[in-house]
């Protein structure tokens, strides 16, 4: 099937064979790489890297991933482009359809990358919004294939807070390719109803199953795939630590619970990671809570630490598959 020409703005918009797609193109382009062998068929074309929020592994991966493919990139962050301050989104997006043969997004609402695809005529990747994060779903999937094999019929659990990019996209991920998915959270952090009506529809197709539960440990038994994120997205305020740490420290992932999980079990995290207390923000809230660590412990993640960073690595070849996929 052909992918030309088609955004890259959520995997709601994809079939499960379509996902598939990606993932099989994926694995081609990092075999190839892993031998040496760069297919440099875009040679010529010139994509726009457009952060509204800095990142080092999505930055890394366009321009690794474009540049593998014979693709020039230009780097525009918060401070050099006008969008939203002195030119409105839409002629941004017509500007840059222009002078460019992709557009990748990174940065807040949905609507924004969403409004950049409906003006710019050109293919536009979602490098990140607060709703939704679709290409560390496939660097996540192709690394539980690597590690687990058939992704149908797998349980994976998610701790934390799933109400933005990474709970929701896992959710639809999940659902799309029939794998059981289980939150486990309080309440109060589960994803919007509209989307887990919308994914139980995906589920029916699939067979898989959506669970939602509060108690960490019946959610983990017998799991696949244990993964959280950090419990405060980029650009909340910093006084919503305290509440986040009172409701979510029992979700912590802790060897306690990979033990409950399946005896194969694999750990993942889309980083950053506040594992220990070694990063700025690690150590304030440390000293300021008193704790050693925030979402997972370190000796978790350091056990894990080759299938999370296999999982890094695979922004890049999964990012490069999307590109290859969809660049006219």
């Amino acid at each position: 099937m052909s992918l030309k020409g088609r955004d890259f703005l959520t995997l709601k918009d994809f079939t499960r064979d379509e996902i598939y797609e990606f993932l099989d193109l994926a694995k081609e382009l990092k075999d190839k790489k892993k031998k040496g062998i760069f297919d440099k068929v875009y040679v010529g074309k010139n994509i726009a890297l457009l952060f509204e929020k800095t990142s080092t592994r999505t930055r890394c991966s366009f321009e690794v991933a474009a540049h593998d493919l014979g693709i020039g990139t230009t780097y525009l962050n918060p401070t050099v482009s006008q969008m939203g301050k002195k030119e409105s989104i839409a002629d941004t997006a017509r500007v840059l359809g222009r002078m460019f043969d992709g557009i990748e997004y990174r940065g807040f609402g949905q609507s924004i990358v969403e409004e950049i695809a409906k003006y710019a005529d050109v293919p536009v990747w979602n490098g990140l919004t607060n709703e939704y994060h679709p290409t560390q779903m496939l660097a996540d999937m192709l690394t539980i294939r690597e590690h687990l094999g058939e992704l149908k019929g797998l349980k994976m659990v998610y701790l934390g807070d799933a109400r933005y990019n990474m709970g929701n996209s896992y959710m639809i991920t999940c659902s799309k390719l029939g794998i059981d998915f289980t939150i486990a959270s309080p309440e109060k952090y589960f994803p919007n109803g509209e989307l887990i009506e919308e994914c139980r529809e995906f589920a029916k197709e699939s067979g898989a199953r959506l669970i939602f539960e509060e108690d960490p440990y019946k959610a983990t038994k017998d799991a696949d795939v244990i993964c959280t994120d950090v419990w405060v997205s980029m650009g909340e305020p910093d006084e919503i630590w305290a509440e986040r740490i009172k409701d979510l420290t029992p979700y912590k992932v802790t060897m306690d619970i990979m033990k409950n999980a399946g005896k194969d079990a694999i750990f993942l995290h889309c980083l950053p990671s506040y594992h220990n207390l070694e990063t700025e923000i690690g150590r304030e809230m440390g000293e300021k809570f008193n704790l050693e660590d925030i979402e997972v412990t370190d000796e978790v993640f350091e056990k894990y630490a080759d299938v999370v960073f296999d999982e890094a690595e695979n922004r890049m070849h999964t990012i490069k598959a999307v590109i290859a996929a969809t660049l006219g």
